[in-house]
């Protein structure tokens, strides 16, 4: 009897564990199926930054995310400066730049992609009747000192400046360029993103801006620099100066698939069928700076 109690006891003691074995093997199995599964969760690179920039990077981004479905891509505007300050900061994998790195930043490991040339275009109101401009002329309707049409050889018409926010580097590259360094006079508007400074320019009579090439649309016109009117051959032998190098900046070296991002955009395939069709020009093409 005694021994036929202590095998009961024994064998109820071996069930209970295999019980508890078992149950310990069904509670881990979803915890390996979640580690396998974040494995495979997307990876996303953050893009932001230049405006100008900005359409040439979504074509990117929408071809290699069709090519590596498990990349999200996404990409913004926000201004060169911007751009340049969220990823030195690292809040972004890219910063887009119309610009170099700024002197400040110099020191946060900025590491620089040139991927294209963007040509910018001094657009107008199509009450505007001037075709050409100089570059005095230019300097001095952006600084403020001519104010009327009928000053360089137009209407008798009001000039309106609209230009960008002092965090574009579109802003910077005219200024650069176009006016030696100097600043707009404080009249001018300004608009966050090119789009809404293209729809400024339209509706407004005897208004002046500037884009670059891969925006314009025929609600402005588009003047000739110095006489000479922008085309890729014109910039690339340079007579049409006014262009800027495209910069994608990463914070140190660039890895996985960020790193794989910034491949895909130079490669030649992706810069033979896209950049000059998207109104840019490939580094390739430009004399040696």
């Amino acid at each position: 009897m005694f021994r036929t109690k202590s095998k009961i006891a024994l064998l109820s003691a071996a069930l209970i564990a295999a019980l508890a074995l078992a149950g310990c093997g069904q509670a881990s199995q979803p915890q390996n199926q979640g580690a396998q599964a974040g494995k495979a969760d997307k990876k996303t690179v953050t893009s932001a930054g230049s405006t100008a920039l900005q359409p040439l990077v979504a074509i990117a981004s929408k071809e290699f995310m069709q090519a590596n479905p498990g990349v999200q891509v996404n990409v913004s505007g926000g201004g060169s400066f911007t751009g340049l300050n969220n990823v030195a900061s690292g809040s972004i994998d890219i910063g887009n730049s119309d610009v170099f790195v700024t002197d400040e930043l110099k020191d946060k490991g900025l590491v620089d992609h040139q991927v294209a040339v963007a040509p910018f275009l001094i657009i107008t109101n199509k009450s505007v009747t001037v075709d050409t401009l100089t570059k005095q002329q230019l300097k001095d309707i952006f600084t403020g000192k001519i104010t009327n049409w009928k000053d360089v050889g137009g209407n008798d018409q009001k000039i309106s400046i609209i230009g960008r926010a002092k965090s574009s580097g579109s802003r910077a590259t005219i200024s650069k360029i176009v006016m030696d360094g100097q600043d707009f006079t404080p009249s001018a508007a300004s608009q966050d993103s090119t789009g809404t400074l293209i729809t400024g320019v339209a509706q407004t009579p005897g208004a002046i801006g500037y884009i670059d090439a891969a925006y314009l649309k025929d609600t402005v016109k588009a003047l000739k620099y110095n006489g000479v009117a922008y085309s890729p051959d014109t910039v690339a032998n340079g007579q049409y100066p006014i262009y800027a190098f495209e910069h994608m900046y990463t914070k140190g070296e660039p890895t996985a698939n960020v790193k794989a991002f910034l491949d895909y955009m130079m490669n030649p395939d992706f810069q033979n069928k896209n950049v000059e069709k998207a109104g840019f020009l490939p580094v390739s093409k430009m004399k040696k700076q």
